[in-house]
């Protein structure tokens, strides 16, 4: 099986390494070609288009950051859906919109081959380490012949349904994700204020019923004030705007959602963008 594996950054460079010393070839591609020179295998290929991926892979894997950039590399000129032919599959681990991934399907269903939506659940370190939960959206027939790669790359994997289905699980996530780590950091800046040790805090939440178990993974930076990116704060913004949109299409509402991501969004306008989430901490605390 040929690996073709599209978008390197902090999480397709770790997933797309654990390919390589799995002893797979891997076709790569990335619009900032230096980030695929940084990886190293015997049997790796550095593409110069999508296209290319596609034509000289089985599965293609694209990791990218917005549904706008997924349809640049899928449909703009030299996209992969140029390479691609009967019996090939796509597998995009991307967060994007359920709709758009539904859109996707039946294009490849149109043009004869195969799309996964298969998100990931995990960030930096899950990536680097196989740790990660694949949530999987597609035909069970082709989840179960990609199935080794997933175990390659992760620790789980869920097939939740028709196409969409795994995108629609990533939203629900890291949603709750979002506003319960939100929710925490307000909690520590009104404690800060009346004078309580963020140590103090952290030994209230550790094992409580109240904390997610985010909070004490963000320990260490929250209390170091070092916010190198994990999962960088402008893609949790966007994550929290996608959840906000369909839940527009669906005719659901989500009040705190759609606040909480524009109190994302003024964090990125004031700098924090490229720094992990948990900056938002900074931004509410007025240490940016």
């Amino acid at each position: 099986m040929r690996i073709g594996f599209i978008g390197l950054g902090i999480m397709g460079s770790r997933m797309a390494k654990n390919l390589i010393k799995a002893g797979y070839p891997l076709n790569v591609y990335n619009r900032t070609k230096l980030k695929a020179e940084k990886l190293e295998g015997a049997h790796l290929h550095i593409m110069e288009s999508p296209a290319q991926v596609a034509a000289e892979s089985d599965v293609i894997i694209t990791m990218l950051s917005t549904p706008e950039v997924v349809q640049e590399v899928a449909l703009g000129e030299d996209g992969l859906v140029n390479g691609m032919s009967k019996g090939k599959v796509w597998i995009d681990c991307s967060t994007v919109n359920p709709s758009f991934s539904v859109q996707m399907a039946e294009l490849a269903e149109q043009l004869g081959f195969n799309f996964l939506d298969a998100p990931v659940a995990g960030s930096l370190a899950p990536a680097e380490n196989r740790e990660l939960v694949f949530l999987v959206g597609g035909k069970k027939t082709i989840v179960k012949y990609v199935m080794p790669l997933f175990k390659i790359m992760g620790k789980k994997t869920i097939h939740v349904g028709d196409a969409g289905q795994g995108s629609a699980l990533k939203l629900v996530n890291n949603l709750v994700m979002g506003l319960s780590f939100y929710a925490f950091t307000e909690g520590l800046v009104l404690g800060e204020s009346l004078g309580i040790d963020k140590n103090q805090i952290f030994d209230l939440m550790e094992g409580s019923p109240v904390a997610a178990q985010m909070i004490m993974l963000k320990k260490n930076k929250l209390l170091n004030g070092e916010f190198s990116p994990e999962f960088p704060l402008q893609w949790l913004q966007k994550d929290l705007h996608l959840a906000a949109q369909t839940a527009y299409e669906q005719g659901a509402t989500l009040p705190g959602t759609n606040n909480v991501k524009e109190i994302f969004a003024l964090a990125k306008q004031a700098g924090l963008a490229e720094k992990d989430f948990s900056a938002i901490y900074q931004f509410l605390s007025k240490k940016a």
